[in-house]
C-alpha cells in the first residue's frame, strides 16, 4: 500500500502543471493526515473488544465493525487529482481472522469509473514529455538569448533605444528561463519529496522569483508593443525619456503586484510552497498578465492595420502579391514580439482543454525567447552589417598589418570620410530617425 500511495505522489507532482492543483492536494493530504491520526486515536481505544480493530491503510481509516460486518467506503479524494471520470466504492469484510483485502482491489482500479479512464501512467509520460520539452524550449532560448545580449552589448554602433528596449526583453526571457530551472529544482528534486510539507523561506523566495520573472516578460513584451505603438501615434517625443518609463513598466509595476501577492500570501493564504493558483490571491498575478496581453493584442491590430495602409499606398505599385507576402511576413515579425500567441488560451478557463492549454503555452513558449532572439538579433539587418563591416575590418587589418591606423581608413571609397557621414546624420529628422527606427525591425521584409 505504501508503494501505492509514492506511485500516486510520483503522478500527482510530476511535471509543473499539475503544480496548478497543489492546493486541492495541500488540503487532501491535510485531510488524510487528520484522518490518520483520528484512526490511531480510534486504534488504542478499542483494543480488548471484539470485532475487527480500527485500522489505517496508508489511504483509508476503516473503522471498527463487528464479525461478519461488511463496511463499504467511498473513494479516497486523492483519487480526484489523477482520475477524470472519479468514483466508486471500496469494500472489505470483517472476519475472525481480521480485515479482508480490498475490493474491488487495487484502489486506482476501483476509484477509476469506466475504460476510458486516464491511467496514472499515462498522466506521468505526459507531463514527463513537457517537462522535456520545455526544459529544451528554456535551454535554447537561453544560449541564443546570451549570444544575441553580447552582440547588441557589444556593437556601439548598435546601442539605441530601439535596441535597448530588445536587451531589456532578452533579460527577462533570460531571467525566466533561469526562474523555471530554479522551480523546478526546489518544487521537484525527486519523486518522493512531499509538495505541501516544503515550507521553508528558501521555496517560497523561489516561487516568488519565479512569478516576478513571468509577469515581468509579459510586461517588456507590454513595452514592445508600445513602443512601436508610440513611434506610429506620436509625432514628436523624446526617446530618453520615455525610456525611463519603460524601465519603470517592465520592471518595476511586476514589482508591485508580485509584493501586494505575496504579502496577501503572507498573511491570508500561507500555505505549501506558494505555487498554486487556486487562492484568490492568484487573481493579483493574473489580472496584470492579462491585461497586458489584451493590450498588447490591441497593439498588435493598430500596428498591422497602419502596415495594410502603408502597403496600399498609391506609391507601393501593383504587385498585390507581393504586398500580401509583405504583410504576411510582418505579421509574423509581430507574433513573438507581441507575444500574441497568448490570446489564444488568456481568457479560458484553467480547465478548459488542460492537457492541450498546458502542452502550447509550456512548450511553444518555451521556444519564445529563441525566436525573438533569431528574428530580432541573428536576422536583424542592422546587425548582419555590424557583422559584414568588423569582418572586412579585420581582413583589412590583417592583410595590411597593425599599422592600419596610419592608411586613413576613415576616407571611404568615394572620398567622403566618416566625418561628412556624420554631419549628414545629425540634419537628420526626428520623423525619419524614428520611421528608421520602425523599419529596423522589419529588416526581413
Amino acid at each position: 500500500m505504501e508503494a501505492t500511495l509514492k506511485c500516486l505522489w510520483v503522478c500527482a507532482l510530476l511535471g509543473p502543471a499539475v503544480a496548478t492543483l497543489l492546493q486541492e492536494e495541500c488540503i487532501i493530504l491535510q485531510g488524510m493526515a487528520l484522518d490518520r491520526e483520528r484512526c490511531l486515536e480510534l486504534e488504542q481505544m478499542e483494543n480488548g473488544t471484539e470485532g475487527c480493530q480500527p485500522m489505517w491503510d496508508n489511504i483509508t481509516c476503516w473503522p471498527p465493525a463487528a464479525w461478519g460486518q461488511v463496511v463499504t467506503k467511498p473513494c479516497p479524494k486523492i483519487f480526484e487529482l489523477l482520475f477524470p471520470n472519479h468514483g466508486g466504492n471500496v469494500t472489505r469484510n470483517c472476519t475472525i481472522e481480521g480485515w479482508t483485502d480490498l475490493v474491488p482491489a487495487p484502489y486506482n482500479v476501483a476509484c477509476s469509473s469506466g475504460a476510458n479512464s486516464t491511467r496514472p501512467s499515462d498522466k506521468q509520460s505526459f507531463f514527463g514529455l513537457v517537462k522535456t520539452g520545455y526544459t529544451i524550449g528554456h535551454s535554447l532560448s537561453l544560449i541564443a538569448l546570451t549570444i544575441a545580449m553580447v552582440i547588441l552589448c557589444g556593437f556601439r554602433k548598435l546601442h539605441c533605444t530601439r535596441n535597448y528596449i530588445h536587451m531589456h526583453l532578452f533579460t527577462s526571457f533570460i531571467l525566466r528561463a533561469v526562474a523555471v530551472f530554479l522551480k523546478d529544482m526546489v518544487l521537484f528534486p525527486g519523486s518522493e519529496t512531499d509538495g505541501c510539507s516544503r515550507v521553508s523561506v528558501g521555496c517560497k523566495a523561489a516561487i516568488v522569483f519565479f512569478q516576478y520573472c513571468i509577469m515581468a516578460n509579459f510586461f517588456w513584451l507590454l513595452v514592445e508593443g508600445l513602443y512601436l505603438h508610440t513611434l506610429l501615434a506620436i509625432s514628436f517625443f523624446s526617446e530618453r525619456k520615455y525610456f525611463w518609463w519603460y524601465i519603470l513598466i517592465g520592471w518595476g509595476v511586476p514589482g508591485l503586484f508580485i509584493t501586494a501577492w505575496a504579502l496577501t500570501r503572507l498573511h491570508f493564504y500561507n500555505i505549501g510552497c506558494w505555487d498554486s493558483i487556486q487562492s484568490p490571491s492568484w487573481w493579483i498575478i493574473k489580472v496584470p498578465i492579462l491585461a497586458s496581453i489584451l493590450v498588447n493584442f490591441i497593439f498588435f491590430i493598430f500596428i498591422i492595420r497602419v502596415l495594410v495602409q502603408k502597403l496600399h499606398a498609391p506609391d507601393m505599385g501593383k504587385n498585390e502579391n507581393s504586398h500580401y507576402s509583405r504583410l504576411a511576413k510582418s505579421t509574423l515579425l509581430l507574433i513573438p514580439l507581441f507575444g500574441v500567441h497568448y490570446i489564444m488560451f488568456a481568457f479560458f478557463p484553467d480547465n478548459f482543454k488542460k492537457e492541450v492549454k498546458v502542452f502550447f503555452e509550456l512548450i511553444f513558449g518555451s521556444f519564445q525567447g529563441f525566436v525573438v532572439a533569431v528574428l530580432y538579433c541573428f536576422l536583424n539587418g542592422e546587425v548582419q552589417a555590424e557583422f559584414k563591416r568588423k569582418w572586412r575590418w579585420w581582413r583589412l587589418e590583417r592583410f595590411l598589418g597593425p599599422d592600419l591606423k596610419y592608411h586613413h581608413p576613415s576616407v571611404a571609397s568615394n572620398g567622403s570620410n566618416f566625418s561628412t557621414q556624420i554631419s549628414m546624420m545629425t540634419r537628420t529628422s526626428p520623423k525619419d530617425r524614428r520611421s528608421s527606427s520602425f523599419q529596423a525591425d522589419f529588416s526581413l521584409v
